[in-house]
């Protein structure tokens, strides 16, 4: 007769292993509790100086640009100099790898393969790499001596309340145009004013210094550029705009006393500039030469 103490033999071995895999368990349970996740490496991010305030760098903190002739997300950085003096800035990205202050809803990646690059706000981003002693130098972080290079190139901010496009002006009926207005059948491009997102403003020929007469229809084809903050690149005077109330009660940035608008047409599209065809030369696109409004 057996012993009420016998243990079968398949139990003697099942009981140590169980017991093994139960220690197991709490060491590993114990070395989850002590693991430290690594810091993700941000990828993009947010720096500040006394010239520029805030502006995108990459991890290493070398600056981030924009190109104005990029008309649309599109780099038009394409000859072999111009690659060479504004390499193409990519990193992948997360909302994890950004910075405090950037949104990761602004970026898009363009491109494929090699030529991928990270474009912000509808703008490729570069970077900046002079010729130094004959050879492309990149800029060591800190550095910001592209901006205004050509009168095109611009560091990259994250507040610029309005930008520039340097493109040929296309109205809505396909034809070109110089930046009086002009039609024109070769290929000239116009240096204009763009909110932050590279969509076109416009001045109405109406209107009187820090006033504005389009409203009722007229506002709804023409929207008003609603802002009250002025952030503008180093080819711009930040003195020569104003913030003014909208007969509507809204809050209208003016350049030079001109209030400044959208075209409906234009779909909040950047590159599209159709409204310079129409009821010409009454919208114009906007110029840093464009002289003062006349008096009311």
């Amino acid at each position: 007769m057996r012993s009420l103490y016998y243990t079968h033999p398949w139990k003697r071995l099942l009981f140590p292993g169980i017991a093994a895999l139960a220690i197991l368990f709490i060491m590993s349970c114990s070395s989850d509790d002590s693991y430290t996740p690594p810091v993700p490496v941000m990828q993009v991010k947010l720096v500040a100086s006394t010239s520029y305030g805030d502006y995108l760098v990459d991890k290493d903190g070398r600056t981030l640009y924009f190109f104005a002739n990029d008309s649309a997300t599109v780099n038009t950085c394409i000859s072999a100099g111009c690659k060479a003096l504004w390499p193409v800035f990519f990193a992948g990205i997360t909302p994890q790898t950004l910075g405090k202050g950037l949104d990761i809803n602004d970026f898009d990646t363009i491109g494929t393969g090699t030529a991928m690059q990270l474009a912000y706000k509808g703008r490729p981003l570069y970077y900046y790499a002079p010729s130094i002693n004959g050879t492309n130098t990149p800029e060591a972080a800190g550095q910001t001596s592209g901006e205004g290079v050509g009168n095109n190139w611009f560091v990259a901010k994250p507040d610029y309340t309005i930008t520039l496009t340097n493109a040929q002006l296309v109205g809505a009926n396909g034809s070109k145009y110089d930046s009086a207005l002009n039609v024109i059948t070769d290929y000239k491009k116009t240096r204009y004013l763009t909110d932050a997102r590279g969509i076109t403003l416009y001045a109405f020929g109406n209107d009187k210094l820090n006033t504005s007469v389009c409203t009722g229809g007229c506002a709804t084809t023409w929207p008003v550029y609603v802002m009250e903050k002025i952030v503008v690149p180093s080819y711009l005077n930040k003195a020569n705009f104003t913030v003014i109330t909208h007969p509507s009660g809204a809050k209208q940035l003016a350049y030079n006393g001109w209030p400044l608008y959208y075209y409906i047409a234009d779909n909040m599209t950047m590159g599209l500039n159709k409204g310079v065809s129409v009821n010409i030369p009454k919208w114009p696109v906007v110029v840093r030469s464009r002289a003062t409004a006349p008096a009311p």
